[in-house]
């Protein structure tokens, strides 16, 4: 056994953002082993969902949420966060993918920040910003705000002017 979660505390899980560890117990759903354990997960930012993760597997697809310190230290390295470099769109779409994946939030970051600049470069040409980037960019703000949120104690729409302040000080 990995990383041991209490009950009531926050974790991030997967693609549902951070949850609250509701209960941690064995399941009587036929089709189920019911010697295995599972930790009853709701997530913060969709009410009425919830999340079942096998104890046994929750190293791969659990973790805990940043603490205050790792917050703000998190968002005083943000300038320093490599973008991601490459250019052509199917490729970056599948790095966008992988990086989502890693449940981290310096690789929501770098989607962030490559995002924000393609945007920025699109829009200077008079472009639109493409799909696959509005979809990432989004994807990556809900999960890193949401967390942010959490650790920082504040409402999850003051994050961004937040971590704007602190990088301009």
């Amino acid at each position: 056994m990995g990383v041991v979660f209490q009950k009531g505390e926050y974790v991030v899980s997967g693609n549902k953002g951070v949850c609250v560890v509701d209960d941690i117990t064995t399941l009587d759903i036929s089709g189920v082993d019911r010697e295995r354990e599972y930790y009853i997960l709701k997530p913060i930012y969709m009410a009425g969902s919830t999340v079942y993760v096998p104890v046994d597997t929750a190293d791969t697809s659990m973790r805990r949420v940043l603490s205050k310190e790792e917050a703000d230290k998190l968002i005083h390295d943000i300038p320093g966060i490599p973008l991601i470099t490459i250019s052509n769109d199917k490729l970056l779409e599948q790095e966008y993918r992988g990086c989502m994946k890693t449940n981290d939030c310096a690789e929501w970051i770098r989607i962030i920040k490559t995002i924000y600049l393609r945007k920025q470069k699109r829009i200077e040409a008079g472009r639109k910003v493409t799909a696959v980037d509005a979809k990432y960019f989004r994807l990556a703000e809900d999960n890193l705000y949401g967390e942010l949120a959490v650790a920082l104690e504040m409402p999850r729409n003051e994050v961004e002017s937040y971590i704007t302040r602190e990088i301009d000080k």
